[in-house]
């Protein structure tokens, strides 16, 4: 798997090239800013690019808009968002609106190669991938009454797993259900939140996103 790092900090960037490598990924460029790594992704479409959030010059959304650019311009190329926090207000509605080949991991967890190299490869594989971190410290953060308190508890568990990423499959495997019973417990969940078939968007992420940010 081709990979190109982004990531303003040399030493980070060194050390995450590094990691990938020992995981058996090729690195073919590495970028310190949002420019370079266009010019990257068009010269060398790699498969996949790890890209921080925040960039030069003014480190804030740089990197969230340079991610926007690949995904339009360079669909064949994945992106794996990077950031040293919780900051999941532009990046998740990003995902919702095309959430194929695209996810989100906090820096803490990069020392995890396992991690990593999973993150890396739903993505690769046009899934999409939401830091498990994430969704915990979200979801632990006090709601108030909406339609989301009409979710049982299994069904928020489900919700939760969806905020991770996976698919029907994994969450079967995961809770140790059936199938048919997932697919149910999803079906409800749509219903409960309003998410009709002809919404636009990708039902699964608007539900998460519905969840996370009541």
């Amino acid at each position: 798997m081709r990979v190109i790092v982004a990531e303003d900090s040399m030493l980070l960037r060194e050390g995450l090239v590094r990691l990938l490598q020992d995981a058996g990924l090729t690195v073919v460029g590495q970028a310190g800013n949002a420019d370079d790594l266009l010019t990257l992704v068009a010269e060398l479409s790699p498969d996949v690019a790890l890209v921080d959030i925040r960039m030069p010059p003014t480190h804030t959304d740089e990197g969230i808009r340079a991610a926007s650019q690949i995904r339009s311009l360079h669909p064949e190329t994945a992106v794996l968002l990077l950031s040293q926090y919780v900051e999941t207000g532009t990046a998740l509605r990003d995902l919702s609106r095309e959430p194929t080949g695209f996810g989100y991991l906090l820096k803490d967890r990069i020392a995890d190669l396992a991690e990593l190299t999973r993150a890396i490869e739903r993505v690769a594989a046009g899934e999409s991938f939401i830091d498990p971190e994430v969704v915990r410290r979200l979801l632990g953060r006090r709601r108030t009454t909406s339609a989301l308190e009409m979710l049982t508890r299994r069904e928020r568990e489900v919700l939760t797993l969806m905020a991770e990423g996976r698919s029907n499959e994994s969450i079967t495997r995961h809770l140790g259900v059936g199938g048919k019973t997932v697919e149910t417990h999803v079906r409800n969940i749509f219903t409960k939140l309003g998410l009709e078939p002809d919404l636009e968007g990708h039902r699964r992420v608007l539900a998460v996103l519905a969840y996370l940010e009541a």
